[in-house]
């Protein structure tokens, strides 16, 4: 097979890669902060989706849509913040991981209600012709992706490291009982990355609806490739979860390309098993130190 033909197909998978590493941050922002994982944050990206696919619908211009889809997707985050984790939290339980994946349930059962369960075409002001560049086929709509997903967890990082409120976030992420002795507020931050986490899942939803619709299930497969980068990086390294999201958006449509469409999603589920099995803490994570 031609070489140009091969370095095309890895990556446009490497673009839809960069989306499972955006929903992949979004577990690191709360793992970081409560050491939880919203298990329902797939429907949050198709919420998210659904309520600026009806934006739109309304008479929305896209700059308008963008915003108010990242904060209705920080207003669902709070929401499962308050209803399925900080309980939990407070009585040192594990219930929030059976509350998140309820959530996600009734979040699922509710777009079926309310939009149906056929898939819808998200409209969008960005071409989908192709731009060739240095021997590829590129899209705006790819770019677009490229830029969104790179651009939010920039400021993320920036408002983490530049900010009062960034450096109250990384205090509790590195000792949570210490960050309290110091006046600041787990509580609150622990809400901030959830909402923060929410509006990564909107934005996820509004990169991808373009490419895939939008329908009850759109996020079924993204969560659980999500899921594997975030493991395989390590739940404390957004650097990390940029580069196996890339690797693995590419190395899917290498499997599809030569084992069948059928084996697609072969490749995450094989790098998850291995992860679990020889690095718990992922390739970029720290290795784990137990004082006895």
């Amino acid at each position: 097979m031609d070489t140009s033909v091969i370095i095309q197909i890895v990556v446009s998978g490497a673009f839809m890669g960069l989306v499972y590493a955006l929903v992949a941050y979004g577990f690191q922002l709360t793992f970081a902060t409560s050491k939880t994982i919203n298990f329902g944050q797939g429907e949050l990206v198709m919420l998210s989706a659904f309520f600026s696919l009806t934006l739109t619908r309304l008479g929305a211009p896209y700059w308008l849509m963008v915003p108010g889809g990242l904060l209705f997707g920080a207003l669902l985050g709070l929401f499962v913040e308050r209803a399925a984790v900080r309980l939990a939290l407070e009585q040192k339980s594990e219930g929030w991981i059976l509350l998140t994946i309820i959530l996600g349930l009734l979040g699922f059962s509710s777009a079926e209600n309310i939009w149906g369960r056929d898939d819808h075409p998200f409209p969008t002001p960005i071409s989908s012709d192709p731009i060739h560049v240095v021997g590829v086929d590129i899209t705006p709509l790819e770019i677009s992706v490229a830029v969104g997903v790179l651009g939010i967890m920039g400021l993320i990082e920036l408002f983490k490291r530049r900010t009062l409120l960034g450096k109250a976030f990384e205090a509790v992420s590195a000792d949570r009982d210490a960050a309290e002795l110091m006046g600041i507020s787990s509580t609150r931050t622990v809400m901030l990355s959830y909402a923060l986490s929410g509006a990564v899942a909107a934005l996820a939803g509004i990169l991808v609806a373009p490419i895939t619709t939008v329908g009850p299930t759109m996020a079924s497969a993204l969560i659980l490739k999500a899921f594997s980068v975030a493991v395989v990086a390590g739940l404390e390294s957004g650097f990390g979860v940029v580069v196996v999201g890339l690797f693995l958006g590419g190395l899917e449509n290498l499997a599809s390309l030569y084992l069948g469409s059928g084996w697609r999603e072969a490749p995450g589920l094989l790098l998850l098993i291995l992860a679990l099995a020889l690095r718990p803490n992922g390739i970029f994570g720290k290795a784990s130190i137990r004082k006895v």
